[in-house]
């Protein structure tokens, strides 16, 4: 259930942005306009975008250089060409104390598309909405907080925190100097090479996450988790999607799995040390290394890995359950 309290405010928010989209037959003008804000230290940029792509990068200045493809549509030609003329005259972009702001609220832009290329200085914090579009940020300080309906997420090279979710869209985080937070209800979800905790939820889309510095938690209901390359704690959640952890558990680490319906599969690299509590209500447990055994049942193991250590706990109610070696 947090979950949906998570996604369904961002819901809530961004249909009403697609609503106020509406419909119009007219012709489909186009047009652009460009604008260049000078600001000093770390900056803010701020995004609310109906529709359109959105593509923010670092520049080599203390400048933020705003560029928009713009595509519209009235009740006619003549309608259409006076509505871009309008937005081309006074864009919907404005500095604000902290930085910029793309998207002024009380300005209508209905049946109007913008895609947008941003450069930025490094030290720059971004906090974007749009409703249908792909997002991609890279090279920034941050934090970021992105948040789309339809379209796919990709932040890179992030030194603060990423906060991501979306709808429909995957979602992908790569090199994260800090946390990262992902959540999607029907898209995949990609993270790798984060130095701090990651949390990543998903509906229906599959989970990838690796190379890891700190904490895992991972959650789907009906799609595959795969994690590797981690030390710290994990804790995987899955419903009918096969969950696969690889790694090497660092001393006092917990290891906490559970499924409903999908296999588990857990790799380790020769010399790992842990204790094991493996339980399946009804499927099979292998092992394919050496272990010392404490206790077994039909459908239970409890063992010592090397001076065991770290804590692996595994349980499946129907999903068969295999320790297997690992590089």
């Amino acid at each position: 259930m947090k979950r949906h309290r998570q996604i369904l405010p961002l819901l809530g928010a961004c249909a009403l942005l697609l609503v106020a989209a509406g419909c119009s037959n007219g012709p489909t003008v186009s047009g652009s306009f460009d604008r260049t804000f000078t600001v000093s230290g770390h900056t803010r940029l701020e995004i609310n975008n109906v529709s359109g792509e959105l593509k923010i990068t670092t520049g080599a200045d203390d400048k933020i250089h705003v560029h928009a493809d713009i595509h519209t549509r009235g009740g006619g030609q003549q309608d259409s060409q006076k509505r871009l003329s309008a937005i081309e005259a006074n864009p919907p972009v404005e500095q604000t104390p902290d930085g910029v702001r793309i998207g002024k609220s009380g300005v209508r832009l209905e049946n109007t598309k913008f895609d947008y290329t941003i450069e930025v200085p490094r030290d720059t914090e971004v906090a974007s909405n749009v409703a249908s579009g792909n997002q991609s940020v890279r090279g920034v300080r941050g934090p970021v907080k992105i948040q789309s309906v339809s379209g796919a997420i990709a932040v890179a090279e992030i030194a603060g925190e990423a906060q991501l979710t979306s709808l429909s869209g995957a979602i992908a985080a790569t090199n994260i100097g800090d946390a990262v937070r992902a959540s999607s209800a029907s898209g995949a979800i990609a993270i790798a090479g984060v130095k701090d905790d990651v949390r990543a939820n998903s509906q229906s889309g599959a989970i990838s996450i690796s190379k890891v510095a700190g904490r895992v938690e991972a959650q789907s209901s009906s799609s595959a988790i795969n994690v590797e390359g981690v030390t710290s704690d994990v804790k995987m959640r899955g419903v009918s999607g096969v969950l696969t952890l690889h790694g090497n558990p660092a001393p006092n680490s917990f290891w906490d799995l559970h499924s409903v319906s999908g296999a588990v599969e857990v790799g380790i690299p020769a010399g790992a040390n842990f204790h094991l509590l493996a339980e399946s209500t009804a499927a099979d447990i292998s092992t394919n290394f050496p272990i010392m055994i404490e206790e077994q049942g039909k459908h239970s193991l409890r063992a010592q890995i090397g001076t065991g250590g770290a804590r692996v706990e595994i349980h499946t109610t129907s999903g068969g359950i295999r320790l297997v070696p690992s590089n």
